[in-house]
């Protein structure tokens, strides 16, 4: 960090949770690097008890189970302390705003206390990432194929220009599939208990299709057809993907359900 001038102290941190969504799932893992003005580093790491089941997905991701965290304390027991090691610095992260800061934020207010980010400075990495090197499909061209996209955002041109980046990235990288279906495994991973392609439905470890998002999040469609059957309707009528929507529907109106993956044991 010899390069980094600071007037006050830096945290950087990064966190690790059971999902993606900042305000309903919840904190597994948090790591801060404090920096000084003058050069001293600290460094702290917390695992936390979630007080809600980590999925599989996530574990795949970050490698931290349900009993990696069953006996570690909440994050309202280490609230005071992750709130002191913070104060009065400003923050340094990878993709803050949208999610690390927010979930953080989310924890604090459970815990009773804030989290206020107004009078901090924010340095994030991945913001700068994308300004000093442009992640649209003119800078694509350019990288893999070395050629200026004339047109740009035009139809054809833009499409023309996609499927030369395409070639320019099976020639760069030798360990991408050279067919569809692994360009589309690599590009769109899927895990096997989704329901959908996104995720929103999948399959519990009772091979029960199961709500994977908002409050219901974990509730089974069999019990949300009894009781809540207006939040299944809901689905069908908003914005959601198609495939999310017709598996409802087919549910809702023709008693049609999904086939359950079998398991590895069938």
């Amino acid at each position: 960090m010899s390069l980094l001038q600071l007037t006050k102290p830096l945290a950087a941190f990064d966190i690790e949770s059971t999902g993606t969504n900042s305000r309903l799932d919840r904190i597994v893992e948090i790591a801060i690097v404090k920096q000084m003005p003058y050069g001293m580093t600290s460094s702290y790491v917390f695992r936390v008890t979630p007080g809600i089941h980590i999925p599989a997905e996530t574990t795949a991701i970050h490698g931290i189970t349900d009993e990696d965290v069953k006996d570690c304390k909440t994050f309202k027991q280490i609230a005071d302390e992750i709130q002191k090691i913070l104060d009065d610095c400003d923050l340094a992260g990878y993709n803050l705003l949208k999610f690390d800061i927010p979930i953080l934020q989310e924890e604090f207010e459970r815990a009773g206390k804030k989290f206020d980010i107004g009078t901090r400075k924010i340095v994030d990495a991945q913001k700068i990432f994308h300004k000093k090197e442009p992640r649209d499909l003119t800078a694509a061209l350019k990288f893999y194929c070395n050629e200026d996209l004339i047109n740009a955002h035009g139809a054809e041109a833009d499409t023309i220009a996609t499927l030369k980046v395409i070639e320019g990235q099976l020639a760069m990288y030798e360990d991408l599939p050279r067919d569809v279906t692994g360009l589309d495994e690599y590009s769109n991973p899927r895990d096997p208990s989704w329901a959908d392609r996104s995720g929103r439905l999948k399959w519990n470890e009772d091979g029960l299709l199961i709500v994977n998002f908002s409050k219901k999040k974990g509730l089974t469609v069999k019990q949300l057809l009894k009781e809540e059957k207006s939040f299944l309707k809901w689905i069908v009528k908003n914005d959601f993907p198609k495939d999310t929507r017709t598996i409802i529907s087919d549910i809702l109106e023709h008693d049609i359900w999904p086939e359950a993956p079998k398991s590895e044991n069938e």
